[in-house]
């Protein structure tokens, strides 16, 4: 199946979940918590909304799942070769910390593979794609669009990592890879600076479900990446349990 085809639509659908948040982010938002103590606002809400009445719409013949109503019963899931999965909003702690840097996720996944993905930064007015074996892209903040590809890492390893999730084991394991460079990061833009050649490596020693990371997997993967588990394996998708194990995403 080409996915090429279906890229402009998926950009547009995450851009109008963007023109959705951007109101609520500049007003004086109320933030709630859902029963896992992780932050909600009325902006995931109508991210959500908009992304899944527009994928019914494209594709009425995928079933999705978003974060923000993730209650499929696994005996329904289970039988999804493919579908949509959707953060509507990755890095909710950076939106309402403002620091602009949190995204909007789509991906399509295929038998466990994220085979097409969309994150795009509202605030920072950026955009990245990528779609299995046709590459990945970027689009910056004045508009323009170019083809982006991970770089081989030189001599000091440029390691990406979160603000929010610097635990003691990522920093154990960032120290085993000798000469490094840290470069911060929130949400899936960690997998997305890595795509586009700011970074080489970012390794994930804690929790991340799997809406967080499939679109910017796919992003990466595309642009000649890879993320595997600790035990190099592939990290897969569509499981009963939708937590990821620990993880690490490398350039090349």
């Amino acid at each position: 199946m080409p996915y090429s085809h279906l890229l402009p639509d998926i950009v547009r659908i995450a851009d109008e979940a963007g023109e959705r948040i951007l109101p609520i982010y500049r007003s004086d938002f109320k933030v709630q918590y859902k029963e896992d103590e992780s932050p909600i606002t009325a902006a995931d809400v109508a991210s959500h909304d908009v992304i899944v009445e527009e994928l019914g719409k494209l594709t009425p013949d995928i079933p999705v799942l978003s974060e923000e109503e993730a209650n499929a019963p696994w005996e329904e899931r289970k039988h999804w070769q493919r579908f949509w999965l959707i953060d509507p909003i990755d890095g909710t702690k950076e939106f309402t910390q403002r620091s602009g840097e949190f995204t909007v996720n789509i991906a399509l996944i295929e038998n466990g593979e994220p085979v097409l993905g969309v994150v795009t930064a509202p605030a920072l007015n950026e955009a990245f794609w990528g779609a299995k074996g046709e590459g990945a892209s970027k689009r910056d903040a004045q508009g323009e669009t170019r083809p982006i590809r991970t770089a081989e890492p030189g001599k000091v390893k440029r390691v990406v990592a979160s603000k929010n999730h610097l635990n003691e084991g990522t920093r154990e394991f960032i120290e085993k890879l000798g000469e490094h460079e840290l470069v911060q990061a929130g949400s899936s833009l960690k997998f997305c600076r890595i795509a586009e050649g700011g970074a080489d490596v970012y390794p994930r020693l804690g929790p991340t479900c799997e809406w967080d990371t499939a679109a910017a997997h796919a992003v990466l993967v595309a642009a000649g990446g890879k993320v595997e588990t600790l035990e190099g394996k592939p990290l897969h998708y569509g499981k009963e349990d939708v937590l990821n194990p620990w993880f690490v995403a490398y350039g090349c």
